[in-house]
């Protein structure tokens, strides 16, 4: 019999009706497909993957992520226990009417020019942001670095242990907004072009001259103007930009302006945790004296409340006296199982009430508070009245 043959692309495959069929063969070029992988994406992605609004990020020695302008995705390889098989559409190569002898006549031929071992997946995971922290805690901004502008050999050497924006991103497993986000959760501040935390003692000192002319110039802590408050300190000796980054940590804009000049609001909160900090960075102490100094250095226009404190201080009972210490969310991993690992060694039981300013701030994609709880603690409750306690699982 002739043997004639019409070679087809990947259109017959897709397009074959029901209860009909098509001859599969190889095609003259199949070969390897070590050097192929399949991406498999949620159709919400495929704007962002064909606009190219991607990034593959990670070091050398870390899994590499996919970012896109929101979100960070882990890739998981998952191998195919069929084989799938990969047909060329018309004309993306040249099909040869001899890829595969057939015996008779065959009508349509698909010829495959790949096997697909696997494909890749994407799992939305959280930002790795302890890299951050770690990255801009080893050279925070101090009054040193102030000293230092007079003396450009020592600032080109500081450089070196700075980070830019572009460094951050290659370094630092997020995508844009959630690398931003992490940024203004660490109260960084850009500052010649690369991303600084300022060192807390400095900050202490802006702060407590920022209040004392307040009192000078009879300024309402409601009411700050700008441009009065940052001119003021830069006559003090501070850089405006952080006399401006003192407004942004310890303020909120108000709706209105004075003039052009932004109007700011200190937050009383913010303000009675940063000399609750200081005062317990020298260690414990009795619940009295520290509540004593407490309200002797904030603001006579503000009130302090212990409230304020969740997430910041511990209580511990030692004989009849109650002491207070530092422990601050923020000192601790973001990552879920080193989180619970530093509690659980801080605290073998947590009640409640004080182990949830601790796990809040905690995001997990695809898992919640409660799954949080399940997966890395053990809940007791003696009774049904009693508050309930956890413990490490």
């Amino acid at each position: 019999m002739e043997k004639s043959s019409r070679i087809k692309g990947a259109e017959s495959v897709l397009n074959l009706e029901p209860n009909s069929s098509i001859a599969i063969g190889y095609h003259a070029l199949f070969g390897s497909h070590d050097d192929l992988m399949l991406l498999e994406i949620d159709e919400k992605l495929l704007p962002d993957i064909l606009h190219e609004r991607v990034a593959l990020r990670g070091q050398l020695d870390e899994d590499s992520v996919l970012c896109t302008q929101s979100k960070t995705y882990a890739i998981k390889f998952v191998g195919n226990s069929n084989s799938p098989f990969l047909v060329p559409p018309s004309g993306q190569f040249a099909l040869c009417e001899n890829s595969q002898d057939f015996d008779g006549e065959i009508n349509d031929f698909a010829p495959v020019i790949k096997v697909v071992p696997g494909n890749m997946e994407l799992v939305e995971v959280a930002p790795k942001l302890d890299r951050l922290k770690l990255l801009l805690s080893q050279n925070p901004y101090s009054y040193e670095d102030v000293l230092e502008m007079d003396f450009m050999e020592d600032v080109e050497k500081n450089k070196a242990r700075l980070y830019n924006w572009d460094d951050l991103v290659e370094r630092v497993q997020a995508s844009d907004e959630e690398l931003r986000n992490g940024l203004c959760a660490l109260s960084a501040v850009e500052i010649d072009g690369f991303w600084r935390i300022v060192d807390e003692k400095y900050m202490d000192m802006i702060l407590r001259m920022l209040l004392h002319n307040s009192v000078l110039n009879d300024w309402s802590l409601d009411a700050l103007n700008e441009d009065d408050v940052v001119s003021v300190l830069v006559s003090d000796g501070f850089p405006d930009k952080l006399a401006c980054h003192c407004l942004h940590v310890y303020g909120s804009k108000v709706d209105g302006d004075v003039g052009r000049s932004c109007v700011w609001r200190l937050d009383e909160s913010r303000v009675c945790v940063h000399f609750a900090r200081q005062i317990l960075s020298t260690g414990k102490k009795k619940m009295e004296t520290f509540m004593a100094e407490w309200l002797q250095r904030i603001p006579g226009r503000m009130q302090a409340s212990f409230n304020m404190l969740e997430g910041e201080v511990l209580t511990e009972k030692l004989g009849v006296e109650t002491w207070v210490y530092s422990f601050s969310v923020s000192s601790l991993p973001l990552t879920p199982a080193e989180r619970f690992n530093m509690l659980f060694r801080e605290r073998s039981k947590w009640e409640w009430k004080d182990l949830q300013p601790y796990i809040r701030d905690l995001k997990v994609p695809g898992l919640s508070s409660e799954g949080l709880l399940l997966k890395y603690t053990r809940r007791t409750q003696p009774t049904l009245d009693a508050e309930p306690v956890f413990s490490s699982r």
